[in-house]
């Protein structure tokens, strides 16, 4: 049986006769009282000894000078006889309190008891005389102080007591009787029935009181046997201090974590120990700091985190306790737990990284920018200060994903991150919201201008080449900054207005930084009406096409007409096409209005002779429609126009689309004999490439080379040459747009450009105007040449 089962066995109820001895009961283990019973008696062995050499010394005195020695003698080796055999009775089981003992054993306490008896009746039979009072009555006082001490020393066995007792004041009653002293008769009968009761009392009191004490010292030992479990199983430690906040006992698991031994630490201040490293330096983690002041308070705490500093090491610990008081309410100490949760803890950071950082960059994601820009509103309201949001999108970035990979893309992001970390100081924080998205919140930016050169500081970085996997690339940086709490006194307001600046930044070409205006919001408000406009223009007819001719440098004969859209809206007028078309590109409108103004382009060209051509500008956002060239083939169906009639222009940002297909539209547009006119080269992201990829027919030159060819910028006519000379060489025509003089004219004549458009010929102008210009009967219907002078009349 274990202890703690042989703990619950204790017997709960003390009949008489099972104390005495004569019987055991089925309640409880009554093995174990057997055994605290004869402890009790073991223990008093000596007392009991000097009980009876004082009595043998008592009659001894009293008959040294009447009684033979001889047996006076004999009378005492019967005395050590009987001590003897009493005291083997009485030998103890043992000390530990899981001992058990027999009845039996009680009984020879009993039979122990007897033999004492009978020896202390011979002086009070034998050795006193019945003509001497004095000689009974100093016999019986020796016999009154061993029943007593009987009485005393023996309470745990009552029946060992009772014998004894029983005896001598039996033998006693009948020396006294023969005497003819009833008085003491009377005064022994007295004494030994008090004796009895007393013993009988004490005997149940004595072993209530032991049960009692056992479960307590039971529960005691349970309690130490768990914690040692506890301890020798678990990872959590234990530890107390006094009312000093002193050590006054602590694990080995715990001394162990300390790095100490146990031994070592009792004594020593518990905050100095889990302060560690940093109590010298003075620089104590303010969670070393709260919980000594949780001690101080004397309030109980669960599950505390603490940063320990240990040899070096960093940890993070977890206690638990509460107070100890005593009876009196007198405050003692605190007695608790601990646990090293470390390896939570970083798992715990590491969720937290995860949650609030991004794994691409490492930099702060959406989240935890919002939760820095919050807590930067609050201390701006709260200290009347100022704080900001910046939003940055990058130029160009999508162009480096189409061409080059999402592989190239995600490594330049990490440039990006890098170099934005730069430029931070403890002031800002920069992050990442998602794609080619950044922000940075400024946490103080009360002084003026602060933004801004933040804000120029990152565009100047950004822009710079980045060499990635053997690729020179070039990006920009677009800016929108909004300050709180007075552009917006929440988080979600401040962003979106910081959204609106962006917007603005990158409306106006991108590569510079805009701060919020009240009027943006008037702007966004009327991009959000004109964009329901937008929505129903094809329905209302509220678009229409302009003409713009295209005339030989040679004969200055009309080659072909340029299709201009315009939309006249009953709200906002003539809009310019520069502010609708990205409109409809972002609300994705265009691929309906393209197509619209396809189909009317080649319905018109039939009104034209024949060998005038129209040429229609497309988006990479159209030809990346799979219902482009299907739409494209109907158009020419129904109008009856031939495809050599119909010229399709792309700009050189055609070509950053190659990831969507756009490209690949091109041959096949190639492939039903239209041709392809390349506008606006040079002005971007030009490459000898594309004309290598590409079969063009013609390339135009952007009017500000023109321009600057004009003004004899060495610059531009070398571009100018240089495209004509490899025109040439690749079989392509170069039209020279934005002639507006007869200088330019010559100038572009010169330079060898095949045609020309510019205000020089004509404006744009409505389909009829354009029909007039074949309805004079001077002009050679088949090269439809037109005079300089005529033209300009016309239009």
């Amino acid at each position: 049986m274990s202890k703690t089962s042989s703990f619950s066995t204790l017997p709960k109820q003390l009949p008489m006769l099972a104390v005495l001895g004569l019987t055991d009961t089925a309640d409880g283990d009554w093995s174990r009282v057997r055994a605290l019973q004869q402890n009790a008696v073991s223990s008093f062995t000596r007392a009991r000894l000097l009980a009876n050499i004082i009595g043998v010394v008592i009659v001894l005195q009293n008959f040294w000078q009447k009684i033979e020695h001889f047996y006076l003698a004999g009378w005492v080796a019967i005395v050590a006889a009987a001590l003897v055999f009493s005291t083997r009775a009485y030998e103890q089981t043992g000390s530990n309190p899981y001992d058990k003992s027999s009845r039996q054993r009680i009984n020879d306490v009993a039979l122990g008891a007897l033999a004492m008896g009978a020896v202390w009746c011979i002086p009070m039979l034998f050795f006193a005389s019945p003509a001497s009072l004095t000689d009974y009555i100093v016999t019986w006082s020796a016999m009154v102080a061993l029943m007593g001490a009987s009485a005393l020393l023996m309470s745990a066995v009552p029946l060992g007591t009772i014998i004894f007792v029983t005896i001598l004041t039996l033998v006693s009653v009948y020396t006294f009787q023969l005497a003819g002293n009833p008085m003491m008769v009377g005064a022994s009968i007295f004494y030994g029935l008090m004796l009895v009761m007393a013993s009988l009392h004490n005997a149940k009191s004595y072993l209530m009181f032991k049960i009692s004490e056992e479960g307590s010292d039971e529960k005691g030992e349970v309690v130490s046997l768990l914690l040692r479990e506890f301890e020798e199983s678990s990872a959590d430690w234990l530890w107390q201090v006094n009312s000093q906040r002193k050590v006054v006992h602590i694990s080995p698991r715990f001394a162990h974590a300390l790095g100490r031994e146990a031994s070592d630490i009792e004594g020593m201040s518990f905050v100095e120990l889990i302060a560690g490293d940093t109590w010298e330096t003075g620089n104590i983690p303010s969670s070393v700091r709260d919980f000594a002041e949780k001690l101080k308070r004397r309030e109980s705490f669960s599950n505390f985190l603490v940063r320990v500093e240990i040899n070096g090491n960093r940890y993070w610990w977890e206690l638990s306790a509460s107070p100890k008081l005593d009876d009196n309410g007198v405050f003692l100490g605190f007695r608790g737990v601990g646990s090293d949760v470390t390896e939570q803890r970083e798992s715990a950071e590491k969720i937290s990284q995860l949650a609030r950082f991004d794994t691409l960059t490492n930099l702060p994601n959406r989240l935890l920018i919002t939760e820095t820009m919050a807590k930067s509103m609050q201390n701006a309201e709260k200290w009347n200060g100022r704080c900001a949001f910046m939003m940055i999108d990058l130029d160009r970035f999508k162009s480096v994903n189409d061409t080059l990979g999402h592989l190239v893309g995600d490594r330049l992001l990490a440039h990006v991150s890098q170099r934005l970390k730069s430029i931070m100081s403890e002031n800002e924080l920069c992050g990442r919201l998602g794609g080619d998205e950044f922000a940075v919140v400024v946490k103080d930016a009360s002084e003026a201008g602060y933004v801004a050169r933040i804000a120029n500081k990152i565009i100047e970085s950004l822009s710079r080449p980045y060499l990635v996997d053997q690729h020179k690339l070039y990006i920009g940086a677009s800016i929108g900054s909004a300050i709180g709490p007075r552009d917006g006194r929440t988080v979600e307001m401040l962003m979106r207005n910081a959204d609106l600046a962006l917007y603005r930044s990158k409306d106006g070409g991108g590569g510079q930084h805009r701060a919020y205006e009240p009027r943006l919001h008037v702007h966004a408000e009327e991009r959000r009406v004109m964009e329901i406009a937008l929505r129903s223009a094809l329905e209302k007819e509220e678009f229409s096409l302009l003409y713009q001719p295209v005339v030989s440098a040679d004969t200055e004969g009309v080659q072909c007409f340029e299709a201009l859209l315009r939309w006249n809206n009953e709200e906002f007028g003539n809009v310019s096409p520069s502010k609708f078309v990205p409109l409809a590109e972002e609300a994705r409108l265009i691929g309906d209005i393209g197509e619209w103004v396809i189909r009317e382009a080649c319905k018109e060209a039939m009104n034209w002779p024949s060998n005038i051509k129209v040429a229609v500008n497309v988006s990479a956002e159209q030809l990346s429609n799979p219902k482009f060239m299907p739409s494209l083939v109907d158009a020419l169906r129904e109008s009856g126009l031939p495809a050599q009639r119909l010229e399709i222009e792309v700009t050189e940002s055609i070509f950053l689309h190659e990831g969507t297909g756009a490209t690949d539209v091109l041959e096949e547009i190639l492939a039903i004999g239209i041709g392809l006119s390349l506008d606006d080269f040079g002005t971007g992201y030009s490459s000898l490439g594309y004309l290598r990829k590409t079969r063009f027919s013609t390339i135009k030159v952007d009017r500000s080379f023109v321009k600057g060819a004009a003004k004899n910028a060495a610059e531009s006519l070398a571009i100018i040459r240089a495209v004509v000379a490899m025109a040439d060489s690749l079989g392509m025509a170069t039209t020279a747009e934005g002639a507006e003089t007869r200088e330019e004219v010559e100038m572009i004549k010169s330079l060898g450009c095949k045609k020309i458009q510019g205000y020089f010929y004509g404006r744009p102008m409505a389909a009829a105007d354009a029909r007039k210009l074949f309805a004079f009967p001077e002009l050679d219907a088949k090269t439809a040449s037109l005079s300089a002078d005529f033209v300009k009349r016309s239009s």
